[in-house]
């Protein structure tokens, strides 16, 4: 019997969500770092596009909330209008970096193609900055922002819902992980 889409779908975003033993001692780093800004009482900022940057507003309710690390996003329109007319679309998330980091920061990028030139740009901000990157990407696996995150994690599909779903997935384990 073939399998209709809603199966075929749901069996192909089950094995993207099944934790290998590589995944969870990325997810123990990425933990790491984010015990240590709270520690050290430094933030994370965290930046997406479309569906990513609703993925990095979640992301930001839950670990204000739930781990009282403290976390922004420039999700705002105004901020995003602001800085593309006056630095261009592919500077706005770098500007964002710029004007709100603090070393010690640690920077989190959303990319489901790993090829958003504004994600781009911003990745080697915070690397010339030395500021902790952590990236989500997805699409093809050699991706320009997956190679600058000092951890990357790439999910192996085309399907941007299942990139964005694991994506989210992923994110939010590490905060209920925290919140323990």
């Amino acid at each position: 019997m073939k399998k209709n889409f809603f199966e075929t779908y749901n069996s192909k975003l089950k094995i993207l969500l099944k934790l290998d033993s590589r995944t969870i001692l990325k997810l123990n780093k990425v933990r790491n770092f984010l015990k240590a800004v709270k520690k050290k009482k430094k933030k994370v900022l965290i930046f997406g596009n479309g569906g990513s940057a609703a993925i990095a507003s979640h992301f930001t309710i839950d670990m204000l909330k739930n781990t009282k690390i403290r976390c922004v996003n420039f999700n705002e329109a105004s901020t995003i209008t602001c800085l593309s007319n006056d630095f261009g679309y592919e500077n706005w998330v770098k500007k964002s970096i710029e004007y709100n980091f603090d070393k010690g920061d640690v920077v989190i990028i959303i990319s489901s193609s790993g090829e958003s030139k504004n994600m781009i740009n911003a990745c080697k901000y915070a690397k010339k900055k030395k500021l902790s990157l952590i990236t989500l990407t997805g699409f093809k696996k050699e991706n320009s922002v997956g190679k600058m995150g000092l951890v990357n994690f790439w999910v192996d599909s085309k399907i941007y819902n299942h990139v964005e779903n694991t994506h989210q997935f992923l994110l939010l384990t590490v905060i209920d992980s925290l919140s323990k």
